[in-house]
């Protein structure tokens, strides 16, 4: 670990994915310290974007006391964040009783019992609240040592925090009242500047072709707008230096972006998509047109190999004939530009799907940093923003 992580307080990041919840801890002043997952390809961009992060792929379910303490070697760690697969709660889904996806909630928990954190965060889909599944998720809770007070589940909507998506995820958070000052729900009801998805995406190129069978990250330049939002400005930042792949970084001070591939459709499709109003949806592929002063509707994650491999519906660009990029996507969820994916498109959008919206992540966080009470004291009140400065 870098001697400038040591001074940030620590999180422990769990069923990680491609690291949402992870970016939005860093940009709110923490060091994602450790990241598991058991999905490799999901996982696969993490090291990537976290260099120096220690990034596991592994059953979390297979963890126990002794097994974290040798992967913490010893270092405190202030949080513990995840979210646990959401498909056997999902509204979507047949919520099976049977889904071994539903055991990882009481994995969750139990981690957090071997961690030992000041506070935790968990986010989970609204179907979680449901009454057939609200026994779940108080019997996963019950397992909780008695030193953590565990906040009522709260329902947040990314839009109330400046994000061009409505995206409503549960939440729940727990605390150690011997090392965080007191919490309430009610300190998470923030309502931002509203952000539309012309602010997220107009200044993005336009896609471009695969020209090899070989799939590389999608590079292309921006397009020389000069009406570009400040939602977009922030987010064509270079990282913090503890950040970023180099090859990523290199190419954005270049002026160029990755994720760009476009999807072929036949005439006949970009005709009817092209038709489709915006807000509307084409009968046909079940896509919803993006408004250029809407919101993109939640973005969906489809499924892994194991799962049948079925490809989620994706939203229609709201000016042409076809589906957003994965650039596009990742603008909607409030990644940046400097963050890589995957090379190919259907992982990359899986990835995206599965995330905690970063900026969502750190508005929780940054509220949550700021009640711990031996934070000063102990390592200082280093905070880095989205622009990558060091305050």
């Amino acid at each position: 670990m870098k001697d400038k992580d040591l001074t940030r307080p620590t999180l422990v990041d769990l069923f990680s994915g491609c690291g949402g919840f992870g970016l939005g801890g860093e940009l709110a002043g923490f060091h994602s310290t450790v990241a598991v997952d058991v999905d490799p390809i999901l996982q696969s961009s993490y090291q990537l974007n976290f260099p120096s992060t220690n990034v596991r792929v592994g059953d979390l379910g297979e963890m126990n006391a002794a097994g974290w303490k040798v992967l913490l070697g010893g270092l405190p760690v202030d949080g513990v964040i995840g979210g646990p697969p959401c498909q056997g709660y999902s509204r979507l889904g047949v919520s099976d009783p049977k889904d071994v996806r539903r055991t990882l909630l009481h994995v969750f928990f139990r981690s957090v019992n071997f961690i030992r954190p000041k506070f935790f965060v968990m986010e989970n889909v609204e179907g979680l609240l449901d009454k057939k599944n609200m026994p779940e998720l108080a019997s996963a809770i019950a397992e909780l040592d008695s030193i953590y007070t565990v906040l009522p589940p709260i329902v947040l909507d990314a839009s109330d925090f400046g994000l061009p998506t409505k995206r409503k995820r549960v939440f729940v958070i727990g605390y150690n009242p011997n090392h965080v000052d007191p919490v309430d729900i009610c300190d998470f009801r923030q309502v931002c500047n509203t952000t539309y998805v012309r602010d997220a995406i107009s200044d993005l190129p336009s896609p471009i072709a695969q020209t090899s069978k070989e799939a590389g990250f999608g590079w292309a330049r921006y397009d020389n707008s000069e009406q570009i939002s400040s939602y977009a400005r922030t987010l064509r930042q270079v990282p913090p230096n503890h950040l970023g792949s180099k090859l990523a970084i290199e190419q954005l001070k270049k002026g160029m972006v990755s994720g760009n591939y476009g999807t072929i459709h036949t005439e006949a499709v970009a005709k009817r998509y092209a038709a489709t109003e915006p807000g509307k949806t084409d009968k046909i592929s079940r896509s919803k047109r993006l408004a250029w002063d809407g919101f993109c509707p939640t973005l969906r994650a489809g499924t892994g190999s194991d799962r049948g491999s079925y490809q989620a519906v994706r939203p229609l660009h709201p000016g042409a004939g076809r589906v957003i990029t994965v650039r596009e996507a990742a603008r909607l969820q409030s990644f940046p530009d400097w963050f890589l994916f995957h090379k190919a498109k259907w992982h990359s959008f899986r990835m995206i799907g599965n995330s905690v919206p970063p900026l969502l992540a750190s508005s929780i966080l940054k509220i949550l940093k700021q009640k711990i009470s031996d934070n000063s004291a102990q390592r200082g009140d280093a905070v880095i923003n989205f622009q990558g400065n060091l305050l």
